[in-house]
């Protein structure tokens, strides 16, 4: 083993306490004009979705965590896109810099009924006018998602999300 006096690989360690990391995977469903909006026990709006587990397939950990957070099953229709943002130390949750990867996914409610997630986090889920979704303490999630469902870009990629007032991390 080499003790090198570049300090590179303790730098890298170093970089890996002071920042974190999430891949999850979120499902748009629109229906007649309305989309399905899960809220969070802080109180802020987002879509169903939540982190992918280790070894975990994105397309599966969607469908899964639309169940859990919803009580609804779900089938996806396309990939919408991925977004890749980072959250600053000063504003991140635990106060370190954070890089959060969605994969976002249109998907089709196919049955269930909804309700509150079962010792989770997720206290209702509703369908939502996308024209109220603009009053509502919400995820910025919620504004990539409606973006990349109503844009679709080819690229699948849509410009930043600006955050505050009613638009959270």
């Amino acid at each position: 083993m080499s003790h090198g006096t570049d300090g590179g690989a303790d730098a890298a360690a170093g970089e890996l306490k002071r920042a974190g990391f999430r891949l999850a995977a979120y499902a748009v469903c629109i229906e007649d004009g309305r989309v399905l909006l899960a809220q969070h026990a802080s109180g802020d709006w987002t879509l169903p979705g939540g982190g992918v587990r280790h070894g975990e397939d994105p397309f599966d950990a969607v469908i899964r965590e639309v169940a859990e957070e919803t009580g609804c099953s779900a089938v996806v229709e396309r990939l919408l896109g991925v977004d890749s943002r980072v959250i600053p130390a000063a504003v991140a949750h635990a106060g370190v810099d954070h890089q959060n990867i969605g994969v976002y996914y249109r998907a089709s409610i196919t049955g269930g009924r909804l309700r509150p997630e079962p010792n989770g986090d997720t206290v209702e889920s509703v369908w939502t006018p996308i024209p109220e979704v603009a009053g509502l303490r919400r995820s910025s999630l919620v504004d990539v998602g409606l973006a990349l469902a109503q844009t679709a870009p080819a690229t699948g990629h849509v410009a930043p999300v600006p955050v505050g007032g009613l638009i959270q991390h």
